[in-house]
């Protein structure tokens, strides 16, 4: 029989996992790692989610042609979340074993602001969607656009911790004396 349960094998395989990934990454983008260049990330992928909920309200109020600025503003989006998540180390989703207890205490406290803004964000959606669904029919334009801040809302969620942590975390000190 292997030691340990499913679990902590999976949490030994993910924290290997996690460190080899850190060792790989870690010279990518070293002029991003400053702190205000990570905040200008933190900035981007902020905006990228502002306008997924102005394309979602412009759809629901003008109709689907406002859906198309979606692709371009996913692709820019998408960029600085993947170099945000580089030169934060991805700190937001890194495993316990891998971080010391001022990590994890910060981590931690970063995820549960994204697990409450999740929820409160996820609720705009809904109950717009509850309360047009009693009407005899719902626009299939405001269906797409509670959809699209449906995704807004988990994706900032979901972001959120990193988007914190990257903010907040000190610029790493030059090892050069």
């Amino acid at each position: 029989m292997p030691d340990g349960s499913i679990i902590d094998r999976y949490q030994a395989y993910r924290t290997r996992r996690f460190l080899e990934n850190d060792e790989k990454y870690s010279t990518m983008l070293p002029k991003w790692r400053t702190l205000g260049r990570r905040r200008a990330l933190v900035v981007t992928v902020g905006a990228g989610l502002t306008i997924y909920v102005l394309c979602g309200l412009a759809v629901a109020l003008a109709g689907p042609v406002w859906a198309l600025p979606i692709l371009p503003v996913t692709l820019v989006f998408i960029s600085a979340w993947t170099m945000l998540q580089i030169v934060s180390s991805r700190q937001g989703d890194a495993p316990r074993a891998a971080l010391d207890e001022w990590e994890i205490a910060r981590r931690n406290s970063a995820r549960s602001i994204g697990l409450t803004v999740t929820q409160f964000a996820g609720l705009v959606p809904t109950f717009v969607l509850i309360v047009a669904a009693t009407a005899e029919s719902v626009s299939p334009d405001l269906a797409y656009a509670c959809g699209v801040w449906m995704l807004a809302a988990v994706l900032l969620g979901g972001m959120l911790p990193a988007m914190l942590l990257a903010w907040n975390h000190p610029d790493p000190e030059d090892d050069v004396i």
